[in-house]
C-alpha cells in the first residue's frame, strides 16, 4: 500500500501575473500575463505528495464560491481524499502573486475560508489523522489549529512535519517538542530565530538554535544552494540540482511534499531530501503552483548527478 500522508492546511486560488519586475510602492506596471491557478501551501503540498507516490488526505476549508468548487475539484483530480475538506459560508482563500522576469515572486495572501479551520474541525476528522504515516502542517491557517494538530500528531505517534510558512515571528515555544522535521527556508529561518540567514554558515547557526528550542530535526531550504539538514549529530549540506528556473512558485511546497512522500515510503532521510530536491528543481522549470509540480516518473527520469 502507498504511504499515507495527511496535509492539514490552506487551499487558495492563486491569481498570478507575470511582470518585468516586482512593483515598487505606488507604482503601476504593465504585466505580461494573468492566470488563476489552484494553490495554497497546504493544497500544493498535498498535490506534490500525491503526484510523488503517496496516498494523500487533505484537511482544510474552502468557501461556498466558484473558487471553492475549483479548489476541491483540483484535489480530487489528483486522487486526493477530500472527506475532510469542509465548505464554509465565506469566500475561498486567495493569493495575489507577481512573478518577475528573473523568476522571483512576491505574494499577498487573504485567508478567507482558511480561517475557519479550527481545532474543532481537526477533532471532527481525527480518524483521518489516525490513518496517517506522516502529518504535514504549515502556517496559512490559524495558529491555534496548527498547534493543536502538531500536538495531536505527536500523541498519535505520527511523523510530524511543520513547514513554518509564511513566518514573521518565532514559533510558540511549546510547539517544538511536537515537531519531528521543521522545514523553513532562509527567510523563514530568519523570522524564527531573529538571525540573518543568507549563507550555509548562518543556516547552521539558525538550525542549531531551532534544535535547541526543541525541534527534532531541521531542514533549511536554501534555494539554488540546496538544503541543510541538522540534527543532534551535526550538519549535512545537500547541493541543489542544476536547472534553468522559470518560476519559483511552489518550489518549497514541492520539496516538502516530495520529502514527506519519500520518507513515508521508507526511504532514508538523505534519500528523501535528495528526492525532494529533484522534485523542487523540476518544479521551478515550469510556470505556476500546482501545474508545475512533477510526477514520480518525472523525478525518476531526472538524470543522476
Amino acid at each position: 500500500m502507498p504511504a499515507k500522508v495527511v496535509v492539514i492546511g490552506s487551499l487558495n486560488m492563486d491569481l498570478v501575473t507575470r511582470a518585468p519586475r516586482l512593483p515598487r510602492g505606488g507604482e503601476t506596471l504593465i504585466g505580461h500575463t494573468f492566470a488563476t491557478v489552484s494553490g495554497g501551501k497546504g493544497a500544493n503540498q498535498a498535490v506534490a505528495a500525491a503526484r510523488l507516490g503517496a496516498q494523500v488526505s487533505m484537511v482544510g476549508c474552502v468557501g461556498s464560491d466558484a473558487y471553492g468548487h475549483e479548489l476541491r475539484d483540483a484535489l480530487l483530480a489528483e486522487q486526493i481524499d477530500c472527506q475532510a475538506v469542509s465548505t464554509v459560508e465565506d469566500s475561498s482563500g486567495v493569493a495575489l502573486i507577481v512573478v518577475d522576469d528573473q523568476s522571483q515572486n512576491a505574494i499577498v495572501i487573504v485567508a478567507g475560508a482558511n480561517g475557519a479551520l479550527t481545532p474543532a474541525v481537526i477533532d471532527q476528522f481525527d480518524a483521518v489523522l489516525q490513518a496517517a504515516d506522516v502529518i504535514i502542517c504549515q502556517l496559512e491557517v490559524p495558529d491555534a489549529t496548527v498547534g493543536h494538530a502538531l500536538k495531536r500528531g505527536r500523541a498519535l505517534g505520527k511523523t510530524v512535519i511543520l513547514n513554518p510558512a509564511p513566518a514573521s515571528r518565532p514559533l510558540p515555544a511549546d510547539w517544538y517538542a511536537n515537531i519531528d522535521y521543521l522545514i523553513p527556508n532562509e527567510s523563514e529561518a530568519s523570522a524564527l530565530t531573529g538571525l540573518s540567514v543568507d549563507s550555509l554558515a548562518s543556516a547552521e547557526v539558525a538550525a542549531s538554535q531551532l534544535l535547541t528550542a526543541g525541534a527534532g530535526k531541521v531542514i533549511i531550504t536554501l534555494g539554488a544552494q540546496g538544503s541543510l539538514f541538522a540534527d543532534g549529530q551535526g550538519f549535512q549540506h545537500f547541493p541543489a540540482p542544476k536547472v534553468q528556473a522559470v518560476d519559483t512558485t511552489a518550489a518549497g511546497d514541492t520539496f516538502v511534499g516530495g520529502f514527506a512522500a519519500a520518507l513515508a515510503s521508507g526511504r532514508s532521510e538523505a534519500e528523501a531530501i535528495g528526492f525532494g530536491q529533484v522534485a523542487a528543481a523540476l518544479s521551478v522549470t515550469r510556470a505556476g503552483a500546482q501545474p508545475s509540480i512533477p510526477t514520480l516518473s518525472d523525478v525518476q527520469a531526472f538524470p543522476a548527478p
